[in-house]
């Protein structure tokens, strides 16, 4: 989106054009839509917003703070994740839960994320690997102190420049529709089965093996990440899943 020009006046004789939605300019209503999808996601991972509950555009700005044309658009990029639900005539729904679905998710996920890792660990910049080194750093230290808030905006961090750090526009498509989901499947099973401080370490390693330019290691770190994963995922269900 660009920003009409405020230097250039309508002539007497044509009509002025049409006012904007907002009153935000255009680029600043970029930003706010980033704002509110990042609370927004927040809250629905850390599960402030349950499965399964009915919300509305109104609530979510008054929540956030923020006008309701940035939540708009916010709401439209969680829909595209699976995160939200729009339901004609009935508002907004937060996506309920599923585990053979998430076991399904899994199995994409290993694929996409294996060649995003070893990608970004061939193509990141000095400045990407020297992020990636601090996020490692956050990791372990979130893994000390067994801080899932702290853990879940670092992975949220890590996933956005492993993202950029690949140069792969398809690959990045794809991953974009996994790891709200995945994130929030383990913020709400964590303290029955899973482990804080592995899952930090884990992957604290597989940012490591990126910021050292070692594609091997890291996608064997992500392999041992995704399989902790897997074995948590399916000890939150009885039996196995086929």
């Amino acid at each position: 989106m660009t920003a009409r020009s405020a230097s250039r006046a309508p002539s007497r004789t044509n009509k002025a054009p049409p006012a904007p939605e907002s009153d935000e300019p255009a680029g600043q209503r970029g930003k706010l839509t980033d704002q509110a999808y990042e609370q927004i996601e927040e809250a629905i991972v850390t599960l402030r917003l349950a499965p399964g509950s009915s919300v509305s555009e109104l609530q979510l700005s008054e929540m956030t703070g923020i006008g309701r044309t940035p939540i708009r658009e916010a709401i439209q990029r969680l829909a595209r994740e699976h995160l939200i639900m729009v339901l004609p005539q009935r508002g907004l729904l937060i996506a309920p839960m599923d585990v053979a679905r998430q076991l399904r998710l899994l199995e994409t996920r290993r694929e996409v994320e294996r060649l995003i890792c070893r990608s970004a660990a061939r193509r990141a910049s000095d400045a990407q690997r020297e992020h990636f080194r601090r996020l490692a750093t956050e990791f372990e230290t979130s893994s000390r102190n067994g801080d899932d808030i702290t853990f879940v905006r670092a992975d949220r961090e890590f996933n956005e420049l492993c993202l950029v750090a690949a140069r792969n526009e398809f690959a990045e498509g794809a991953m974009r529709l996994m790891h709200g989901l995945s994130r929030r499947f383990w913020y709400l099973h964590y303290k029955e089965a899973a482990d804080l401080p592995m899952m930090s370490r884990l992957h604290a390693a597989v940012a490591s093996a990126i910021a050292q330019g070692d594609m091997e290691a890291a996608g064997q770190a992500l392999d041992a990440l995704l399989d902790n994963i897997e074995a948590f995922t399916r000890a939150t269900v009885l039996g196995d899943y086929r």
